[in-house]
């Protein structure tokens, strides 16, 4: 593993391409998904690349209340005691947990226009903040990202640099295949069994960075336990004033029960002695803070489609496992497949942003895991993590691909390689980790 004192991650090129603009930078993502190092990364990066003084970077946490008081009661005095007679050189403010400020939104929407020679970037754990109160208050103002714990790439950077040359090189191919319908060949992978192997530690532990940079199991389930008790018991309770908390771990430990699977609202209020609306609210919460992600169904009729239940994924596998205690191998798991489904949406999810994802389910139950919604086109996507000697598929697989007649679809298997074509459309069948 590399030692670096920081390691990459892909978001710093974005940041990088528009800092010498005034919008301020809005970064946000899960608790402990490395956002605060990130901005210490940037804080390098404009000293040693772009050559601004350090005494015109100012690094700002809200979870310290001496700060977040004195901001509070006046920010446009706090802020212009820094500046001092800096008024026309450029000044960098980095405002670490942002959520934690009443009213941020606004009191930045002054700053911002009081301010012209400063840049403020500001990062925040939960999008009902950052994406909802705040935002209204700074349109054309803002440029917003997000920061998911680490992606199987990253993950790969930290634990093995050939894998990781490796993994750019194939994924490359893949990703022309979904973007734009390119056609690839992808010969029989002689590094298979190192892919899986770090593909399903990976599925097990999840991507917080801390959880991934250290070897020790005992410290992985600590540092998950730690992120566990303060984030989904502690920081979310506080800052969304539940009060019902015992309820909402309850819902927190059935769901973790129930991933890569269709919600059904009435056995989830049955067990967890909630009522319906009550229920779509903690759902809400845990989505909007970056715990759950509920997944719509892909239809043709638009209408229809706000009408269909959402599948289930967690946002980390590894939070998802300490919920419900297991961190058994995948081959000794009776919800392996549902896990590795599960990791396999995260990281469409991390790569393929831009591309709108859903999945299809008929009434007879026919079904296919995901579904890419590309500007003229859709790219339907299996999940079979099992033994494979030759191309195949599901009968709900190939219904799906008659009906809707894609160019192009994937399946994505545990080291298998392949193609296949039905009808007008092409699959292949790729190994689950290049995704």
């Amino acid at each position: 593993m590399q030692n670096n004192q920081y390691f990459s991650r892909s978001l710093m090129e974005k940041l990088k391409k528009w800092i010498d603009r005034r919008e301020i930078y809005a970064i946000k993502g899960p608790r402990q998904s490395g956002k605060t190092t990130l901005l210490k990364m940037l804080n390098e990066y404009l000293i040693r690349k772009k050559g601004v003084s350090p005494d015109n970077i100012i690094f700002l946490t809200f979870e310290d209340r001496d700060i977040l008081e004195k901001f509070s009661a006046d920010s446009k005095e706090f802020i212009r005691s820094y500046i001092g007679k800096k008024k026309k050189e450029r000044l960098y403010f980095l405002l670490d947990e942002f959520h934690y400020l009443e009213e941020g939104g606004q009191k930045l929407k002054l700053l911002y226009d009081l301010f012209e020679n400063v840049k403020f970037i500001i990062t925040g754990s939960s999008s009902l903040e950052l994406a909802g109160k705040t935002a209204k208050y700074l349109v054309g103002r803002v440029f917003s990202f997000y920061l998911p714990q680490l992606s199987f790439a990253e993950y790969l950077g930290l634990k093995s640099q050939q894998m990781n040359n490796i993994y750019c090189e194939r994924t490359k191919f893949l990703k022309d295949f979904i973007i734009s319908g390119k056609d690839f060949l992808l010969e029989k992978d002689i590094f298979a069994s190192d892919f899986k192997k770090y593909f399903e530690e990976y599925s097990i532990f999840g991507g917080y960075p801390e959880v991934v940079k250290t070897e020790d199991f005992e410290t992985k389930i600590t540092i998950l336990k730690n992120i566990y008790e303060t984030y989904v018991t502690k920081d979310i309770i506080e800052l969304l004033k539940i009060n019902k908390v015992s309820k909402f771990r309850t819902i927190v430990k059935l769901l973790a029960t129930r991933i890569s699977s269709l919600i059904n609202f009435n056995s989830l209020c049955n067990d967890s002695n909630t009522y319906f609306q009550e229920l779509k609210s903690f759902l809400s919460v845990l989505e909007e803070t970056y715990i759950i992600y509920l997944l719509k169904p892909f239809y043709t009729n638009k209408a229809t489609e706000l009408k269909k239940n959402p599948k289930l994924y967690f946002i980390d596998t590894g939070l998802r496992n300490f919920a419900i205690d297991n961190f058994k191998e995948i081959g000794l798991r009776t919800d392996g497949g549902n896990l590795i489904e599960n990791t396999a949406f995260i990281q469409l999810r991390i790569n393929y942003s831009e591309i709108p994802i859903k999945y299809w389910r008929t009434l007879a139950k026919a079904e296919v895991d995901f579904i890419l919604e590309r500007e003229k086109d859709i790219v339907p996507i299996e999940v079979k993590y099992a033994n494979m000697s030759e191309p195949k598929i599901t009968r709900g697989f190939r219904n799906f691909l008659l009906k809707y007649k894609p160019e192009n679809a994937l399946v994505l298997t545990r080291g298998f390689c392949g193609q296949l074509k039905v009808d007008s459309s092409l699959i292949k069948f790729i190994p689950i980790w290049y995704i």
